[in-house]
């Protein structure tokens, strides 16, 4: 029997999250890769990252969205399994919305962290 959660998200695109990763100092390897459970078992993940326990987490495609695997027994992050899912999904988010601006030929004009965790973000574009 399988020790490890899968647990849903909304995130759907692989260089945004790893970018979020990033933008948080989350060391990750790029996959396929295994990620590490309970008594030597593993499954495959398009992102894995080491925890010094010997597990790991992980995001696996699940055919919709990447879902966040981990065997929580064994969890070994500073905050709490919603805690950071919370912080990656924003982070995501930002990622995202960066991205889709860019695209549409507008730039980032002021960006402010709120006290309550919350990005506000100004987006300017000048037309000809």
């Amino acid at each position: 029997m399988s020790h490890f959660s899968q647990i849903k998200t909304q995130i759907r695109n692989l260089a945004s999250l790893q970018a979020a990763l990033t933008d948080l100092g989350i060391d990750w390897k790029e996959g396929p890769c295994p990620v590490r459970g309970y008594r030597g078992q593993a499954v495959n993940a398009e992102i894995a990252i080491e925890q010094n326990n010997g597990y790991d987490i992980g995001f696996s495609w699940n055919g919709n969205e990447y879902e966040l695997v981990a065997d929580l027994q064994f969890w070994q992050q500073a905050s709490s399994v919603d805690r950071f899912l919370s912080k990656v999904t924003q982070r995501y988010a930002f990622q995202t919305v960066m991205k889709e601006t860019a695209k549409q030929g507008f730039q980032v004009a002021e960006q402010q962290q709120n006290e309550d965790g919350s990005i506000r973000l100004v987006v300017q574009r000048w037309r000809n």
